[in-house]
């Protein structure tokens, strides 16, 4: 399949079907909320080849959206296991070095 080990998927791979899918596996039913992270946060990763931790994936959707989205509080509510681990995954990203999940 189009995975590899440590959730990485290429660039010319990942497309709108595959995020459906892993996010189908993650029991995540996506939605316009969903997509705003994703491609904010897979846009960070083009730019800095850097997966995000929730850390900075809290303080990209603050300066992007502003205190009402840009909070532990929205994104757990969006993404309730693992957001870190979850967002980076079904954007196709490989997940943080600091990730222990």
């Amino acid at each position: 399949m189009f995975i590899k080990k440590f959730n990485i998927i290429k660039k010319k791979k990942w497309n709108l079907i595959v995020a459906l899918f892993l996010a189908k596996k993650e029991k995540i039913f996506l939605t316009k909320k969903h997509w705003e992270i994703i491609y904010l946060i897979r846009k960070f990763y083009n730019n800095l080849n850097y997966s995000p931790t929730i850390k900075v994936i809290v303080k990209i959707i603050y300066y992007k959206y502003g205190n009402l989205k840009g909070n532990s509080k929205y994104i757990y509510s969006l993404f309730n296991k693992n957001p870190t681990k979850q967002i980076n995954k079904i954007s196709g990203l490989p997940k943080p070095l600091k990730c222990l999940n």
